[in-house]
C-alpha cells in the first residue's frame, strides 16, 4: 500500500455492518471484527454497527452517512439483496454485489438457471417443497439435500445408499433444493473485480465440507494452490468469472466446485453456487486466495472499499 494514499484514506469514514440475525451471525461477528480492525490498520475511520432487524436504529447509526460501508453480513437478511435494497435507498455507496445480484445468488434455483443460460454445468437437482421432505427419495441415491436460500452449508444432508434419510421433523428452512452428489474434489475460487484469483482445493478430515469444517480450526486442510491438472485450474477460474459474470456481481465473490476425477466416468467439474459474501474470518478462503496473489488483508479490505458502489 503506498504512502501517498494514506493521507486521503485517513480522512474517509466506512461502516462496517455485522452481525445480522441469520443462522450465520457468529460467522458474521468474526468477518466484521477482522474486517474492521484491518481497515483501521489502513488507515480508514472505522465505525462497527450490529445491524438487527430495528430499521430505524440501522439509519440512525447510519447519519451522518459514512463514504462507504463494508458488508459483512452473511447469510439471510444481509446477502440476499434486503440490506443492499436499504443502502441503495440511503444512497450510501457499499461493498460486495448489488441487491439484484444479490438476491439472485441466494435464491439457489434461480442462480442455477442463470448457470446454465450462459453455458456452465451444474448438478442435475429438483426443489422439493418442505412439507414433501422425507416422503421418499427425489432423486436417486446419492443425493445432497440443501435449503434453497441460506449459505455457508447451513441445513446440508448427504443421502447415501442404504441411509434411513435424515431426519426432517426440525426443519425449518422452507423449501429444499435436492442435487444429485458429485463424488470427488471440493475446489473453490476467489473472483475480484473481473480477475480469478487462483483454485484452493477443501480437503475434510472428516465427513463432508459442512459449516464445522468450514468454521472450525483444524477440521479442514486448505491447499492452495490446488494440487490439480492446470487445464482443470483454469476451467475452474474461466466458470467462476462467467458465473460471477453471469449474476451481474461485482466486487469480491467466491465460487464453489466439485470436480469428479474418477476414471470410471471420465473428469467432470461442476459449479455448485457462488457466494456474493465470501467470509472474511480467519479460516476463510478469500483472504487466503488474496495473500496468495500478493495482498495482504488490510490491502484486500482497503481495495473492496475502494470499489464500493450502489446501484
Amino acid at each position: 500500500m503506498s504512502k501517498e494514499n494514506t493521507p486521503q484514506r485517513s480522512k474517509k469514514r466506512v461502516a462496517v455492518l455485522l452481525g445480522g440475525w441469520s443462522a450465520e451471525r457468529e460467522v458474521s461477528l468474526v468477518s466484521g471484527r477482522d474486517c474492521a480492525d484491518a481497515l483501521e490498520k489502513a488507515g480508514y475511520d472505522v465505525t462497527r454497527i450490529d445491524v438487527t432487524r430495528d430499521l430505524k436504529a440501522l439509519v440512525n447509526a447510519l447519519t451522518p452517512a459514512p463514504d462507504a460501508v463494508f458488508n459483512a453480513l452473511h447469510g439471510r437478511g444481509g446477502e440476499d439483496g434486503t440490506i443492499q435494497a436499504v443502502l441503495d435507498i440511503l444512497g450510501i455507496p457499499y461493498t460486495h454485489s448489488g441487491m439484484r445480484s444479490s438476491a439472485i445468488a441466494m435464491d439457489k434455483p434461480t442462480a442455477i438457471a442463470a448457470f446454465r443460460a450462459a453455458g456452465l454445468p451444474c448438478p442435475k437437482g429438483v426443489v422439493v417443497a418442505e412439507e414433501d421432505l422425507g416422503k421418499g427419495d427425489p432423486l436417486p441415491r446419492p443425493y445432497v439435500v440443501k435449503p434453497t436460500h441460506e449459505g455457508s452449508s447451513v441445513g446440508v444432508y448427504i443421502v447415501l445408499p442404504g441411509d434411513n434419510g435424515p431426519d426432517f421433523s426440525g426443519w425449518h428452512f422452507g423449501d429444499a433444493l435436492v442435487e444429485e452428489y458429485v463424488a470427488g474434489r471440493e475446489l473453490t475460487v476467489t473472483v475480484m473485480g473481473d480477475k480469478p484469483l487462483c483454485v484452493t482445493e477443501l480437503r475434510p478430515n472428516d465427513g463432508f465440507y459442512d459449516y464445522e469444517a468450514k468454521y472450525t480450526e483444524g477440521k479442514t486442510v486448505h491447499i492452495c494452490p490446488a494440487d490439480i491438472p492446470e487445464d482443470i485450474a483454469e476451467q475452474c477460474k474461466d466458470y467462476a468469472l462467467r458465473a460471477h459474470n453471469a449474476l451481474g456481481c461485482r466486487g469480491v465473490t467466491r465460487s464453489d466446485f466439485r470436480w469428479d476425477d474418477s476414471a470410471h466416468n471420465g473428469s467432470r467439474l461442476f459449479l455448485l453456487e457462488v457466494n456474493t459474501q465470501p467470509g472474511m474470518a480467519p479460516l476463510s478462503l478469500a483472504p487466503e486466495q488474496a495473500a496468495h496473489a500478493g495482498l495482504s488483508f488490510p490491502e484486500l479490505v482497503s481495495w473492496m472499499v475502494e470499489e464500493a458502489q450502489c446501484d
